[in-house]
């Protein structure tokens, strides 16, 4: 049996379209490590992994999301939204810290995953008002951004991200269970084989008898719960709820999926590579306040660079892999 080189080359491509992302976090981490003194130390390490657990949480249902071929512009307001609801709710006590964003921010994903599943109308326009609508009840709610809501010194809902198991915070360990359930939801699950067979040919899996509506609800539903989520966890390590944060952070979200090598147009992407994608991005922020003489501005220039290059090398290899 012979190989021919358009196989090998289809097969290279999709290689490097699994793998490459984990390859370049790799490389990225030795030169670091070789370049600063402190990049390398437990202390730093630890601290990209906890600043990343934050956006990671939220890029685990974009990564669902993007998977059917849609997109959710409104996880950065929802984050936010979660994160004050979570500082106001404290002073009730931490089931109510708890809860209460998770309850709003899922019912806003809910309703936008019916709109786009039963209603027919775009992603990008549905979530985008969704983005607005959050961004809007925040305002209202703190007093158009004045009013900073503090958690209780004494709430025991600081501990679930100030606390730690092992020497390691639990929202890496919240991480690693979430991202785990993740992988299990889409490779040994009806609904997992649902939201790739959306992205893949929407058409073909509705004429499956795939429930394709159920799944695109569940999924915004889901990404809306896991915004909600990561605000309640910044909330509780902050111990306040900052109004402005989660500006622009869903295209940093996006950034971080489509990095780890889920396909824009959906039907193809894995639970594992949006984690790698997310911890890219944070050492390249890692890497930038090291050189010290570079402003956060550079943060957004260099991913918004890297992620053009991305998104142009997704392009080609698809068409190798094809």
């Amino acid at each position: 049996m012979t190989t021919t080189p358009t196989a090998t080359r289809a097969r290279v491509a999709r290689s490097v379209q699994r793998q490459g992302a984990l390859v370049i976090l790799v490389v990225a981490v030795v030169a670091s490590t070789f370049a600063f003194d402190s990049f390398g130390t437990t202390g730093n390490l630890t601290n990209i992994a906890l600043q990343a657990s934050f956006l990671a949480v939220v890029a685990l249902g974009m990564t669902f999301v993007i998977m059917t071929g849609g997109i959710d512009l409104s996880v950065g307001s929802v984050f936010a939204l979660g994160g004050v609801l979570a500082a106001w709710g404290a002073q009730y006590g931490t089931w109510v810290a708890i809860l209460l964003p998770l309850l709003v921010c899922g019912a806003i994903g809910l309703v936008q995953g019916l709109i786009i599943a039963r209603g027919g109308l775009p992603p990008f326009i549905v979530t985008l008002a969704g983005l607005l609508f959050a961004r809007g009840v925040l305002l209202l709610i703190s007093d158009e951004g004045a009013t900073t809501y503090k958690v209780p010194p004494d709430s025991a809902f600081r501990e679930l991200a100030q606390g730690s198991l092992l020497g390691i915070g639990y929202p890496i360990w919240i991480v690693v269970v979430a991202f785990g359930a993740g992988a299990l939801v889409l490779h040994r699950t009806t609904y997992g084989s649902t939201v790739l067979a959306i992205g893949g040919q929407e058409d073909a899996a509705d004429l499956m008898g795939l429930p394709v509506a159920r799944a695109k609800v569940v999924t915004y539903l889901a990404s809306g719960l896991l915004a909600g989520f990561g605000g309640l966890l910044i909330a509780s390590y902050t111990s306040s709820g900052v109004t402005v944060l989660g500006v622009g952070m869903e295209l940093e979200v996006i950034s971080a999926v489509v990095l780890g090598g889920t396909l824009l147009t959906g039907g193809a992407g894995t639970i594992l590579g949006t984690l790698v994608g997310v911890l890219l991005l944070q050492v390249i922020k890692n890497v930038i306040n090291q050189v010290g003489s570079l402003n956060s501005n550079w943060q957004a220039v260099v991913s918004g660079t890297i992620l053009l290059i991305v998104v142009t090398l997704q392009r080609w290899l698809s068409r190798q892999v094809k």
